[in-house]
């Protein structure tokens, strides 16, 4: 489909509505179930819109959080990494921690989301150290 005002609005329904369940339905979850919001097989009903006008709508779509303040990373990350994935392009959506906090009671981690090596949906911060990367390529390497 190419990109026009019809393909727009869907694309702006679809993110705003994930955007507004997601506290909902990952909450306290695991890894692994959290994960299932970044699927690395997805349709691509959005092919045709750029990666910047995705990246764009996802940052405008969360910006005043209103849950998951505290993990307002992982909204941006998993958002982003999922509508680049349904529009074809191939992110990968990094989770690093910070090696001071690693003695600490509570661990300081971090997710963003990067597009040819470039981070596009936040960025690492200072401190972090990479610690998983989530990209079809490092899951077809884990299944041979």
């Amino acid at each position: 489909m190419a990109d026009g005002p019809f393909l727009r609005a869907l694309f702006r329904a679809h993110l705003w509505l994930s955007a507004r369940l997601m506290p909902l339905l990952i909450g306290q979850r695991d890894f692994e179930t959290v994960l299932k919001w970044a699927p690395l097989d997805a349709p691509t009903p959005y092919q045709g819109l750029t990666s910047s006008y995705i990246v764009t709508r996802v940052n405008r779509t969360v910006r005043h959080p209103w849950l998951m303040r505290d993990r307002r990373c992982l909204r941006e990350g998993l958002l982003g990494f999922r509508f680049l994935r349904m529009a074809g392009f191939d992110p990968e959506l990094r989770f690093g921690v910070d090696s001071k906090s690693m003695h600490a009671p509570r661990l300081s981690a971090h997710c963003w989301v990067c597009l040819d090596g470039k981070p596009v949906v936040s960025d690492s911060l200072p401190g972090m150290v990479e610690i998983y990367r989530h990209h079809a390529d490092a899951a077809k390497a884990r299944a041979a």
